[in-house]
């Protein structure tokens, strides 16, 4: 049996539809949505209370107009209110996000991750898979390692406190926001889900790290940070989109601390190739090989370390850029190769 069609009552519109009018009013009449509006409709749509036609006209609008920093700070809170959280968060010192993938050069920043663990700063990883075909995701390669995927957000304050690093899928942070991120192909065209999905922080870390791909959002993440009143926020064109820095390349990096003035800061190349050739194999057995000292690859190298870096100097753990190298370069050479710090 068919189900029944909807009946609309022009006389009472849908409580959703004031959100997408505001958007799709037109050059001289749209404006952005203010803090408070896009906290709320983001709410609505993760509890279910926008209907699908009007989530596909509210995504476009807004990829159509180009996001704001209110409605990325907006966004983020809104789906903050929806998480269900532990009683007692564990105390986290870094955020640390991963929804691009790679594609060109194996996920370097995984080594950063692990050495910073190594030497005892606590990372919670959040991410996502699978929307881009041809990519190497950070879920994928945690499972090649034999490390814990977390399942709910108690097991990964468990993980937490037990060993320094937890990974938490997006369905498992959010399900609602893992469909709408699914929708790409769809739409044809990504949404602001893939951008406000990176400040969710859900343990409150003061230090939030963002990769990016496309240089025009700097801007908009870096208001947004200030907005939430994030201690410490960086944002950077890694590559892939992932939160690496390339060697072979200056990475201007946009840096927050709560709501002072955004600072931008010039990280060198740190090696002569202007050009590093792409990973043909994408082998991620190498990881562990450069882990253990096996592999000496200079590019997989100064990645990890120089992600390492420009993280320490947005923790406040160094003053200047040589300062967070020469620390980083410690944090590496420092690091046990036999094992990885995270079973």
């Amino acid at each position: 049996m068919k189900d029944q069609a909807r009946v609309l009552d022009p006389n009472h519109p849908h409580p959703f539809s004031r959100f997408v009018a505001i958007l799709g009013r037109g050059k001289t009449k749209q404006r952005h949505l203010t803090l408070e509006e896009s906290r709320e409709s983001m709410a609505m749509i993760l509890r279910g209370e926008a209907e699908p036609e009007q989530i596909g006209a509210f995504l476009m609008l807004l990829r159509l107009k180009e996001e704001a920093p209110e409605e990325i700070a907006g966004f983020a809170m809104g789906t903050r209110d929806t998480f269900a959280l532990p009683a007692n968060l564990p105390a986290v010192d870094v955020d640390w996000s991963s929804y691009a993938g790679k594609r060109v050069q194996l996920p370097w920043y995984l080594l950063s991750v692990m050495a910073l663990v190594g030497a005892g700063y606590k990372v919670f990883m959040h991410g996502t898979e699978g929307h881009t075909p041809g990519r190497v995701y950070t879920r994928d390669v945690l499972t090649h390692l034999g490390l814990p995927i977390c399942d709910s957000l108690q097991m990964a304050a468990d993980q937490i406190e037990a060993q320094g690093f937890a990974y938490v899928p997006l369905e498992v942070l959010s399900p609602k926001l893992r469909e709408l991120i699914n929708l790409r192909p769809l739409l044809g065209l990504r949404s602001p889900v893939h951008s406000f999905t990176r400040m969710l922080n859900p343990f409150n870390a003061p230090t939030v790290m963002q990769g990016i791909f496309h240089r025009g959002f700097m801007d908009i993440h870096s208001g947004a940070a200030q907005l939430m009143n994030i201690t410490n926020a960086a944002v950077f064109r890694g590559d892939g989109g992932e939160i690496e820095r390339r060697p072979n390349k200056p990475t201007p990096v946009w840096t927050t601390h709560g709501t002072t003035e955004l600072h931008v800061e010039e990280w060198p190349q740190m090696i002569d190739e202007g050009h590093a050739p792409p990973d043909a194999e994408m082998d991620v057995t190498r990881l562990m090989k450069v882990w253990r000292g096996e592999d000496s690859d200079e590019y997989a190298r100064e990645a990890i370390i120089g992600t390492m870096a420009v993280t320490l100097k947005t923790m406040g753990k160094a003053d200047t850029m040589e300062a967070a190298q020469t620390l980083a370069s410690a944090i590496w050479s420092g690091r046990n190769p036999s094992n990885l710090p995270v079973e």
